[in-house]
């Protein structure tokens, strides 16, 4: 059977819907796993209200989630073993002759066997969607149109909030949409979830453009415009000269109604959507950021139009705006949270108590209950998700959708790091912020990967598990970037979680509405700062004056200097293990980031020798 017989056979009347496109190329790549995981039907997705609402439907009536007592609340449960994103399972796909260095790859022909070889057949008695989305803004320079075809009404209806619509992108362009291509079945289901957890696949064409995902329905893992495109993304952003960024993108409003736009890489829970979300601003995005140097001017996007974030933790004292979102009449899917007897959600953190029992990721849940190996089983899981549009937040930036992009003034890098860092200074130039800051983040494991928590890890610009080029090409990539910039962006890092001598947090959860309102001053030059060998520092005054302004509270000198002193013996410690890093794993390491890391340890002894271990702002003031 040819492929358009084949295709009218299944599609039925929405075959109209991919002969309008006018793209082989489409057709081809949807026969050929038409054909190869034989669904019963296809359900083409020309993107109008009535068909998105079908696929609302099917996964209540499919049972994939479940309506909450809130109007547009519903819930997905996965299973015990699948809930973050399977790193030891994620392979790219690399021809013969391609080298990425540390990357975990694959040899192409041997990946695709394997992967195809479950994927056949995997939608036997099911209905196969074929959606269209782009990634970042329609008619824009900055986007790019994706196909995802997949037999989980879920990983649907969560692209369906996540994205822009693309079909009519790909109607206009016809056979000249250069789309990502997204395969992914969620295998054989038992009570509802993925059973063969151990045959979990996530596999990454990088020649075709196309992800293999199957025997998962964990989001991070399954919903391909999400971190798995981000790999041809970046491919495509070495190859063009812009970025493709683990970054949010967030407007900071300064003084006379100023706002000033900042990009900002953190890994997962270290604080990257807390910021994007920080009280009195307002968000472009919590997550990937396209960035491309336009008329002499660094601007960047939103990949995406919704917020697929971390839910432990989320109340209404810490993160108003999303809270309210969260337990008002709205569209929001609920992942792996519990569920109690009235249709409620309640997650680790949020307000009130926890109910009594109800249904999770386990099953039926009440208080003791272990898995297998004993360990307890928490309410919701700490890796447990919203999905949720950025048009239902009060405070979406005007800008969130505009098809050129915001100028951006600053970056932010962040990490978890109890010891070393202050909670915020500015690189001595965008050279500087690069290496030392970006190209240096170390930050402490999470729930959001599978794996042993509280080790710390190496991730330069937060995006190694993402990065589809060697670590030192994707370094000079990010180094190289502005030299068509008329004026290169502020460079910043941030930290968080430095403790004190008592182990407790030096920062209270507010204190980052002040830091980034000072970068916002640094930007435009409103306020001094302090040259330490590291970067700059504020002054004591100027974050005295802020924390009465944002957060109404007095700010000690005491504060100032434990937070702000410079840890010298940390700081050397942090660059000997940096250089190690680069020098044994990065063979492509630029020459700049070791001559960086040098210069910065020279400046640190000189200061030492000074002014002893531990330096107080007022020493090199």
């Amino acid at each position: 059977m040819d492929h358009t017989s084949l295709l009218k056979a299944k599609c039925g009347k929405s075959y109209g819907k991919l002969a309008a496109l006018k793209n082989p190329e489409v057709e081809e790549f949807v026969a050929r796993f038409v054909e190869h995981c034989s669904p019963d039907r296809v359900f083409v997705c020309g993107h109008s209200k009535a068909e998105e609402d079908y696929i609302r439907r099917r996964a209540l009536e499919t049972g994939e989630e479940i309506l909450l007592a809130v109007k547009g609340h519903t819930a997905h449960w996965g299973g015990l073993t699948d809930q973050g994103r399977d790193t030891k399972a994620t392979r790219l796909l690399v021809p013969d002759g391609w080298d990425l260095g540390e990357l975990k790859t694959l040899p192409r022909e041997e990946g695709l066997s394997e992967v195809l070889g479950y994927l056949k057949d995997s939608m036997v008695g099911r209905e196969m969607l074929v959606l269209f989305f782009t990634l970042g803004p329609k008619d824009s320079v900055f986007s790019i149109p994706c196909v995802q075809i997949t037999d989980s009404y879920y990983v649907a209806h969560n692209e369906v909030i996540l994205y822009r619509p693309g079909y009519g992108t790909f109607k206009k362009l016809g056979e000249k949409a250069g789309f990502f291509r997204f395969v992914h079945s969620v295998g054989v289901l038992e009570n509802g979830v993925s059973r063969n957890t151990d045959r979990r696949r996530v596999y990454i064409d990088l020649e075709d453009e196309t992800v293999y995902t199957t025997n998962t329905q964990y989001g991070g893992n399954t919903i391909g415009l999400k971190k798995l495109a981000m790999r041809f993304a970046i491919q495509r952003a070495a190859r063009e000269g812009w970025l493709c960024e683990h970054m949010f993108v967030l407007g900071v409003h300064g003084p006379k109604r100023r706002v000033t736009y900042f990009v900002g890489a953190y890994p997962s829970a270290c604080g990257k959507t807390s910021t994007s979300m920080i009280k009195g601003e307002t968000i472009v995005g919590d997550d990937i950021a396209y960035l491309r140097v336009v008329r002499g001017k660094v601007r960047a996007v939103n990949v995406e139009t919704g917020l697929f974030g971390i839910i432990a933790d989320v109340n209404s004292r810490d993160d108003p705006t999303i809270y309210k979102a969260l337990t008002t009449p709205r569209e929001v899917i609920f992942s792996n949270v519990l569920v109690d007897e009235t249709n409620t959600p309640y997650w680790i953190g949020k307000d009130g108590d926890c109910p009594p029992k109800g249904r999770n990721h386990s099953g039926e849940w009440y208080p003791g209950k272990k898995d297998a190996e004993g360990n307890a089983i928490t309410p919701s899981h700490k890796n447990a998700r919203y999905t949720i549009g950025i048009g239902e937040l009060d405070n979406k930036d005007r800008l969130a959708d505009d098809p050129k992009g915001v100028e951006v003034g600053g970056y932010i890098y962040g990490g978890r790091d109890s010891d070393t860092n202050v909670p915020v200074m500015e690189a001595l130039d965008f050279a500087h912020g690069i290496l030392t800051m970006g190209a240096a983040i170390e930050s402490e494991t999470t729930a959001a990967t599978l794996g042993q928590e509280g080790v710390r890890t190496f991730n330069p610009m937060s995006n190694i598990d993402f990065l589809s080029v060697p670590i030192g090409r994707y370094v000079k990539c990010n180094l190289d970037f502005v030299e068509r910039a008329r004026r290169p962006p502020k460079i910043f890092g941030t930290n968080y979680f430095i403790r004190g001598r008592d182990g407790k947090y030096l920062n209270g959860k507010d204190d980052k509405r002040v830091w980034v309102r000072w970068m916002e001053l640094r930007v435009h030059g409103d306020v001094d700062a302090i040259k330490t060998p590291v970067g700059l520092i504020p002054r004591y005054e100027d974050l005295e004056r802020l924390f009465k302004y944002v957060l109404g509270r007095d700010y000690s000198k005491a504060e100032y200097e434990e937070q702000f002193k410079i840890r010298t013996l940390e700081l050397l410690a942090k660059i000997d293990r940096i250089e190690v890093i680069y020098r044994e794993r990065v063979p492509d390491a630029p020459k700049a980031l070791f001559k960086a890391l040098d210069d910065q340890r020279k400046r640190i002894e000189k200061a030492r020798e000074k002014h002893g271990d531990y330096i107080l702002p007022a020493q090199l003031a």
